[in-house]
This record gives structure tokens, C-alpha cells and sequence, in this order.
């Protein structure tokens, strides 16, 4: 008997504590079989302050690094010398920059930007040069732009197409000018543009597109050159060789006519001639009359005919046998 005034046995004691032990062995061989592989071990005391407080920090820049990666930059800038004016005092007016001196993408190609670029142009490339350069290569240089607004003071502005005016057609299929839209009457011009770029004269050939009355104030002080297409040039050729036919026709029917009256004129004088043989032998002979062949000359003689006769005739009758 212990004293408390029950009956108590000796071994009630070892029972409870084996069926706690049992009880803790379970749960511990539950828990191995429910853990994950990931999942960490469970600490049974409480952590240290510094454990803590690095635990807290980790998750709060993790929390920083997830909202500031979230901004653009411009946000991230404004939230940075928000943060900086916050800790060490200060106004927003002292970070404000200057936008004086800013330049962009344009402002450099106009910079650099060449009419034409030469070997000599790309010896010492910048970046601001590269990019005057790629853009320069994306222009198309068969037909020109032209500014015709200050044409009476023979001043004219040239540059070439892009990309949506070659796909539209202007400066080719419409007028080259760059306030007129007409694509009737266009001509093709050939320019001689002489420019002045940093400070060095330059010349370049130009070919233009210009309707009629822009074709007028282009050649308002002298006169440029025509391009004609190949068709045209055959048309004259074709035309002026068809003229120089019926040139040659000519003059060839007129050598023929003028021959034709030089026979003629020849056979009169010939007849003229016999004419005035036939009288003279006529006049010479009494009783007989001499053979008229003075192709050879015969002296067979036959009757003398009257004058009248061969007048009338002047065929082979008075001609004697063997010459007729």
C-alpha cells in the first residue's frame, strides 16, 4: 500500500508507460511514412530570434524582387529616387534632366545622312555614320522626289523614294513633284544636281517624272534633257527612213522623166538633122536621089521621090534593098 488511502498493485505503473511508449513509436513511424521528399523536418523547439528574423528578410526581398522585376523601367527609375528623396531628403526637381541635348534615331540621319555615299564617305565609321548608312541603303535611286516651289529662283530639292512610294507608284506612274499627283503627259527628265553637303560641292545625275506643266517649271530657266523610251527612238528611225524612200522615189522618177526628155529632145535633133541631109542631097542629085542609110554609107541610087513624099513617109521606101 502506497498511502492514499486505495488499493494499488505494483505493476499498474509499467502498463501505462509501455502503452505510452507504444503510442509515440506509432506516431513516429505514421509521420515517416506521410512525409514528402521535399517536406523539411519538423523542430520541436522554438527557433532563435536571428533564424527568424533572417527568414523574414528573405521572403521580403523575394516579395521586392518580384514587384520590381513586374515594372517597366521608367516606373523602377521614379520608384528609386522616390526611395532615395524618402532616406536622404531632397526635391524631385534636382533629378530632373535636361532634354536640350537629346537626340533621336532622326536627328542623327539628318545629321549624317549623304545624297550619295563614296568609298571615301565610309573610311572612319561612327555609329551615328552606320546608321546614316543603313538607311541610305534602304532608299530606291531610279527615279527622284522633287520640290519645284522656289523654281524662279532656280533652286529645286531632290531626294529619293521609299518603300510606300515606289509601292504606290509616285515619282514614276504619277508626277515626280512633291505637291502634284498627275499621271497624265509625264516625261522622264535627266538632271544634272549640284548640291552643296558639309561643306563640299557635289554633282549627281538625276532622273525625274514630271507631268507637262511641271516639266515647264522645271526647264523655266534652261532647257534639260529629254529621256525618250526606245519605242519612240524606232518610231523616228522607222519615219525617217520611210521619208528617205520616198526621197530616193523621187529623185529616181525625176531622173527617169528628165532622161525620158532627153530622148526625146535627142530623137528631134536627129530628125532634124536627116531633115536637112536629105535636103541637101535632095538639092544635090538632078535625076537620081542617093540611099538615105547614112549608117553606112551606099551610093546605089533609085528613083528620085519627091520631097513631099518623104516628108510624109520617112520610113524604108527610099532606102535602097540591101540597107532596107
Amino acid at each position: 500500500m502506497h498511502g492514499h488511502g486505495g488499493y494499488d498493485s505494483d505493476f499498474s505503473d509499467d502498463e501505462h508507460c509501455g502503452e505510452s511508449s507504444k503510442r509515440k513509436t506509432r506516431t513516429v513511424e505514421d509521420d515517416l511514412l506521410l512525409q514528402k521528399p521535399f517536406q523539411k523536418e519538423k523542430h520541436g523547439k522554438v527557433a532563435h530570434k536571428q533564424v527568424a528574423a533572417e527568414l523574414l528578410d528573405r521572403e521580403e526581398a523575394r516579395n521586392r524582387r518580384f514587384h520590381l522585376i513586374a515594372m517597366d523601367a521608367y516606373q523602377r527609375h521614379t520608384k528609386f529616387v522616390n526611395d532615395y528623396i524618402l532616406y536622404y531628403g531632397g526635391k524631385k526637381e534636382d533629378f530632373k534632366r535636361l532634354g536640350e541635348n537629346d537626340k533621336t534615331d532622326l536627328d542623327v540621319i539628318r545629321e549624317n545622312h549623304r545624297f550619295l555615299w563614296n568609298e571615301e564617305d565610309e573610311m572612319d565609321m561612327t555609329w551615328e555614320k552606320r546608321l546614316a548608312k543603313k538607311y541610305y541603303d534602304k532608299l530606291f535611286k531610279e527615279y527622284c522626289i522633287a520640290d519645284l516651289s522656289k523654281y524662279k529662283e532656280n533652286k529645286f530639292g531632290f531626294r529619293w523614294r521609299v518603300e510606300k512610294e515606289v509601292i504606290s507608284g509616285k515619282g514614276q506612274f504619277f508626277c515626280g513633284n512633291k505637291y502634284c499627283d498627275k499621271k497624265e503627259g509625264l516625261k522622264s527628265w535627266e538632271v544634272n544636281f549640284g548640291y552643296v553637303e558639309h561643306g563640299e560641292k557635289r554633282n549627281a545625275l538625276v532622273k525625274l517624272r514630271l507631268c507637262q506643266e511641271c516639266s515647264i517649271k522645271l526647264n523655266f530657266h534652261h532647257r534639260r534633257k529629254e529621256i525618250k523610251s526606245k519605242k519612240r527612238k524606232d518610231k523616228t528611225k522607222t519615219d525617217c527612213g520611210e521619208s528617205s524612200r520616198k526621197k530616193s522615189r523621187l529623185s529616181s522618177a525625176e531622173e527617169a522623166s528628165k532622161k525620158k526628155d532627153k530622148g526625146h529632145s535627142s530623137s528631134k535633133k536627129s530628125e532634124d538633122s536627116l531633115k536637112n541631109l536629105a535636103y541637101a542631097l535632095y538639092r544635090s542629085t538632078l535625076n537620081d536621089f542617093i540611099c538615105l542609110c547614112f549608117t553606112s554609107v551606099c551610093k546605089m541610087s533609085i528613083k528620085r521621090p519627091t520631097l513631099l513624099d518623104y516628108y510624109q513617109n520617112q520610113t524604108r521606101k527610099h532606102m535602097c534593098k540591101v540597107c532596107a
